[in-house]
Formats: structure tokens, sequence, C-alpha cells
């Protein structure tokens, strides 16, 4: 049994091209399952229930591979999990098309190609971060995150904590979790032990 699965990032966004092509494989509306949620969130209701629902011998299909994920990784393990249960998975309108029901080997070539893409996309944002690291410190900037306490604003949280102050107001007091209050005084100690 084929299942359809529809996905846009927006309540805004209109869900009708994808239900169409579904339909136009043949694909029943009650198996057509749709959620109108970003890719980067992962409550998908509709998307868990098709999982749910799917059994060995059924295929699901979407218009696009990007739709059944956050990102090529997480693509290609639902891929690889759906394919162990023994559920195909095949898309449309991609350039390289996934259809693992195909038994002629391509479907294992678009899909090792895809892993390839998701492995060489890796490596070159981590060779990106090093070299935007490697600027921002060659420009006298600290990389990654501005901090959310100053020097001085931990040195007087410290303070108010070996006052006997109680950490949830000392943390709330300067704006920050409990948690990152902790791992900021967790740098300073060891900041102190190293000197």
């Amino acid at each position: 049994m084929d299942l359809g699965y529809a996905r846009v990032s927006t309540t805004h966004q209109d869900l009708e091209r994808q239900l169409v092509a579904l339909a136009d494989q043949g694909i029943e509306a009650d198996r057509i399952y749709a959620d109108k949620k970003t890719g980067a969130t992962i409550d998908r209701p509709e998307f868990a229930k098709m999982l749910k629902y799917a059994r060995p011998g059924d295929t699901i299909v979407a218009t696009n591979l990007d739709r059944l994920g956050r990102n090529l990784r997480e693509c290609l393990n639902v891929i690889h999990d759906l394919t162990q249960r023994g559920v195909g998975v095949k898309t449309l309108r991609d350039p390289l098309p996934i259809d693992t029901t195909d038994t002629s080997g391509m479907a294992e070539i678009s899909v090792a190609m895809l892993a390839l893409f998701a492995h060489m996309e890796r490596v070159f944002m981590r060779e990106r971060a090093a070299h935007a690291r490697e600027v921002a410190a060659a420009q006298g900037k600290q990389p990654g995150r501005p901090r959310k306490l100053s020097p001085a604003q931990l040195a007087a949280a410290r303070a108010a904590l070996a006052a006997e102050q109680p950490v949830e107001q000392v943390a709330e007091a300067f704006g920050v979790s409990r948690a990152t209050l902790y791992r900021y005084l967790a740098e300073l100690v060891d900041s102190d032990q190293t000197e």
C-alpha cells in the first residue's frame, strides 16, 4: 500500500501542490498524511502517525526527500529505518529520484550518493566554521556566541553567592539561567586553578 506524506514549513503555505501530486499517483486521500510544520521541529504528528501505521510492504511517497526530514542526515536515517522495517520510500520530483522498492540497484546508488553529499556538506560546514573562528581570532574577536556575563558581572555574582544569596536570585538578577550561571562559575574556577 502506498502512503503519501506532504509537509509545508508554515501555516501560510499551501499543501495543495503536494496533495495533487500524491493523488495523481493513485494515493487515496485517507492514506495521505500532511503536516504544516517546519522541518526544524521534531513535533510532526501526522508524520509520526504515518510511521506508526506503515507496515512491511508499504511505500511512503513524498514529492521531495526534504519533506521527510529536517536535513539530509535525518532523511537518510528515516530511509534506513524504514528499509529495515520493510517499508519503501519513493520521491516524485527530486533531481536524483529515490525509490527503495526499485530492485535494479538504482535506489541504493541514489541513497549512497545522497549520503556522500551529506558527508561532504558536514565537512564543508566544519571547514567554514574553522575559517570563521580563525578570522575572528585574527581580528581580536571572541568566536562563538557573545558572553552573557561580563567579567565584572561574574565577579559580582560570585560575591553574591559567597554572601549566601540563593542561586536562583543571583541568576535572575543577571538575567541568566541557573545552568548558565553554574557553567560560568565552573569556567572561572578552572581558569583560577590553571593560573
